[in-house]
């Protein structure tokens, strides 16, 4: 049976991202298929999500063999039958400082599990799996590739991939028919963004990009206003989200200059990122983007009782996941407890902000009913301010639209910043209601250690 979803997940694991591959992985396959893995720098740099992503692969294999010792279900039935490619993408945002959230995750994107769990830790051979040909040999035959050939060999899972996660994308929407590939958009929006600079038409071929990110009428989590993800790289999130608007040209911000840190061994990036063209040459298409805010995803958590009680038993039993996850989500509930009020013992919990990415991916269109998802919103995104950097920006006026826009983005005198034109500003979805507050975690952990 095909999957009723093929999609790319674009990531920077970070405790809640590896808990949403997880949910993604453990999925029945004909649910959902994943087709790559491009990973971003964000909670921590890029080697150490890179890494995540590995580790977590090489857990899974170790979970699966256990499992069959056990005489239990193995599970993850959809990496037998296709390997997710992995591909490694940018190391810092375009033209800005990195911004990382090490201190909740800790220094390797999950509280240092590398120094106390090194039994459960992959050899640092693959590494060598992700060097990159120079550019000019991206989509030539590889010279190289018998000793690449020979290193795939200790991986099972996934495939690496050697060239840049933005390229990768492309490729993939490139070669499936428009509408058939959603994108899951759980980190910075860079990777995204250098695509949709590289190419617009083939990023608009998606059926959806789902963006964990921004705050609307909610606290951010990185500032009073801004939300980590968005804050990361606010101009990426900002030129993603101009590719929603009726003319891109009217939210595009202004092209930053380019970042000296940016390389990721890709070659050198462009001096800036250049204009979208103009909105008779992109066409009709435009880029459908959900966005999950922090205004949704807050209030969808999992204590720290309710995931003891599924995980300790396993543990008893010698789970290699169970073990690996308990590492990880230890110290973070235990950062909770450092950083909030109100967090405590069993009742201390934790965000399950980019799992509900995927468990909307997961539901079918019966499903689907169950939630509750608003379309056409003028969301901008803050690039400059000293205050406001990341800040979603929404027009909270009671206006009426004004008439007389002539459709190529000029402003209407009263109306700065065309908010209240029919053809200017971004168009995006928003979720604002699930299937229930209390229901994700426990489909998640049902769905992880079935």
């Amino acid at each position: 049976m095909k999957p009723s979803t093929k999609v790319i997940i674009d990531t920077d694991p970070g405790v809640d991202d590896v808990l949403a591959m997880l949910l993604a992985l453990a999925a029945k396959p004909e649910d959902i298929e994943i087709m790559l893995i491009s990973v971003t720098y964000g909670n921590v740099d890029v080697q150490n999500c890179l890494r995540n992503v590995v580790s977590m692969f090489h857990v899974i294999e170790q979970e699966v063999q256990w499992r069959k010792s056990c005489g239990l279900p193995e599970g993850f039935e959809q990496l037998k039958r296709s390997r997710p490619l992995v591909a490694i993408g940018a190391d810092s945002p375009l033209g800005d400082q990195i911004r990382m959230a090490d201190y909740f995750h800790g220094t390797d994107g999950l509280g240092g599990i590398y120094e106390t769990h090194q039994h459960l830790t992959p050899p640092e051979t693959w590494k060598k799996l992700f060097e990159m040909p120079p550019p000019d040999k991206y989509f030539t035959p590889d010279p190289e590739s018998d000793k690449h050939d020979n290193l795939m060999s200790t991986v099972s899972l996934f495939t690496p991939s050697r060239r840049p996660a933005h390229l990768e994308i492309l490729r993939i929407l490139d070669e499936n028919p428009p509408d058939t590939i959603s994108i899951i958009a759980i980190g910075p929006l860079t990777n995204l963004a250098l695509s949709a600079s590289h190419d617009p038409q083939t990023l608009m071929r998606a059926k959806s990009v789902l963006v964990m990110g921004g705050a609307v009428g909610v606290p951010g989590n990185m500032t009073p206003l801004a939300e980590f993800n968005t804050y990361a790289d606010a101009t990426a999130a900002a030129r993603l989200y101009a590719l929603t608007s009726p003319n891109p040209a009217t939210t595009l911000p202004p092209s930053p200059p380019s970042s000296a840190h940016f390389s990721y061994n890709h070659g050198t990036p462009p001096a800036s990122l250049p204009p979208y063209p103009s909105k008779r040459e992109l066409g009709d298409r435009r880029l459908r983007v959900v966005l999950f805010p922090l205004d949704i995803t807050n209030q969808h958590v999992i204590r720290r009782d309710e995931f003891l009680a599924k995980i300790q038993p396993l543990m008893a039993k010698s789970s290699p996941l169970a073990e690996w996850t308990n590492a990880f989500m230890n110290s973070t509930f235990r950062k909770m407890e450092t950083l909030h009020h109100g967090h405590e013992g069993g009742s201390t919990s934790m965000s399950l902000h980019d799992p509900l990415c995927v468990w909307y991916a997961l539901a079918n269109e019966e499903e689907r009913k169950k939630w509750s998802i608003t379309q056409g919103e003028d969301i901008r995104v803050e690039v400059a301010g000293q205050w406001t950097r990341g800040a979603c920006i929404v027009d909270r006026r009671d206006r009426k639209q004004r008439e007389g826009d002539d459709g190529e983005g000029n402003e209407i005198p009263g109306d700065t910043g065309g908010w209240l034109s029919a053809g200017r500003g971004n168009r995006l979805g928003r979720c604002i209601g699930t299937p229930g507050e209390s229901v994700l975690a426990t489909f998640m952990l049902e769905t992880i250690f079935a």
